[in-house]
């Protein structure tokens, strides 16, 4: 996604209560609160996770826009953060992420032949969705469980030692 020609969405003048209800600015506020006021633009990490979770999975630029005059920091910064980091999504994604590490330990203990499976089984590849919505498939870039590769990211919730069996299983549990 190109940001190059986005129109702001925002301007720095325009209240933001019209994309933050209260309880989303009462959240980035807490956020803030944890960082010396003059470093508040720290909290763009969790406060761009705390927007994708409130937004059904996925960044659109006018949210990325509001942050970015709530934390009083370029919009460019926040553009380069959302999309430097695999964890945020700024396309709509399926009703359940499954990420599957793709760094040498997983590698080396069975993720290619995890990712393979997912491609051939359910028809989607890395960024996809799967055409009922029900699961969008990543593949990433090290899940930091190495000793127990291969590791998949399923929502929220790790799963090391995986087979496609034992994967699938988890699949099939997905609404």
């Amino acid at each position: 996604m190109s940001f190059r020609n986005a129109p702001l969405a925002v301007s720095r003048d325009q209240d933001q209560s019209a994309l933050f209800n209260a309880e989303i600015r009462a959240a980035i506020d807490a956020l803030i609160a944890k960082y010396p006021p003059e470093w508040k633009q720290s909290a763009v990490m969790p406060a761009l996770t705390l927007l994708q979770d409130s937004n059904g999975g996925w960044l659109t630029t006018e949210l990325m826009d509001a942050l970015a005059v709530y934390l009083d920091m370029p919009e460019v910064a926040v553009y380069e953060v959302a999309t430097f980091y695999g964890m945020y999504d700024l396309t709509p994604q399926g009703r359940h992420k499954v990420c599957v590490c793709n760094s040498i330990s997983c590698l080396l203990n069975g993720s290619e032949e995890l990712i393979e499976h997912i491609e051939h089984k359910y028809g989607v590849k890395p960024g996809e969705t799967t055409a009922d919505g029900r699961f969008t498939f990543k593949e990433v870039e090290c899940l930091g469980a190495c000793r127990h590769a291969p590791a998949v990211l399923l929502d929220k919730t790790y799963h090391e030692k995986l087979s496609p069996e034992s994967l699938d299983r988890l699949i099939d549990g997905l609404e």
